[in-house]
Parts: structure tokens; sequence; C-alpha cells
């Protein structure tokens, strides 16, 4: 349902909301090799998400990526629809591009009631509930 980049961007803003406490600012390396992900692909991602205003980010020497309170305390799908689009909660499970209630594909009820419940979560769930599990040792962001 995510793409790849999109579960590599939450991941991302997990960390980051992990570091607002301290409010220390992350450089793209230091995210990449957390998450353990490509700095090319996160590097990539973090400017959409600036872009977006899920994050921010300063240049210079005390330079990063951060987040503030107000950013921890937005859910899930502002990142999802900064990197995945709007339509993500529409796609066919299968990817086929006429599916539909008229005309679905062999697990098209099954899909939408999980692809609904997923959405419902990724509305009502915040990145502070996220980051908490994580901070506690509760969660992890790498396997």
């Amino acid at each position: 349902m995510l793409s790849l980049t999109c579960k590599i961007a939450i991941k991302a803003v997990i960390f980051l909301a992990s570091k607002f406490e301290s409010g220390e600012r992350s450089g793209i390396k230091e995210i990449a090799e957390f998450i353990e992900a490509s700095e090319h692909t996160v590097g990539k991602m973090l400017q959409t998400l600036v872009k977006e205003g899920v994050i921010n980010s300063v240049k210079g020497p005390n330079g990063g990526f951060y987040i503030t309170a107000k950013q921890k305390n937005q859910p899930i799908i502002n990142v999802v629809e900064a990197i995945d689009g709007k339509e993500v909660f529409k796609q066919c499970g299968l990817g086929l591009s006429k599916c539909s209630s008229t005309h679905p594909c062999p697990i098209h009820n099954d899909y939408k009631e999980v692809r609904d419940l997923f959405e419902q979560m990724c509305r009502v769930k915040k990145m502070s509930d996220l980051c908490e599990p994580v901070n506690n040792g509760l969660a992890y962001l790498i396997g």
C-alpha cells in the first residue's frame, strides 16, 4: 500500500520527533544511518517533507532537520500524503487501474476494508503516538 519512500519518510519523522525534547537537529547522514536507508533517498524525501511543511530545516554548521511541537502532534496522514499523495488510499490492492465496486479485482472488498482501516489509523495516530514507544524502548525503527 505505501511506497518504500513513504515508509522511510514515516521512520525519519518518528526519528525527528524522538529528538524533539532535546532540541537536537539531525543531518541526512545521521537519519539515514539510524533508519538504515539510502542517504540519497532520505535526502530527497526530507526535501519534500520540508516543502510540504511536515518538518523544518536550517542550513549551516548548526543546521539540520527538526520538528516543532505542532509538527510532532500532526497525524501520520500528513507524511503519507506528502510522499505518496492523496490517492494512495483509493488504489487497487492488485494495482489495477480500473478496479472499483462495479468492476472489482478478486481482492477488492477485503482490501478496501483493510485499506480504509489503515487510512483511519493514519488520520487518528499522531507522530507523537509513534515516537513515544520508540523513546521508551518498546518499539523500534530498525529491524
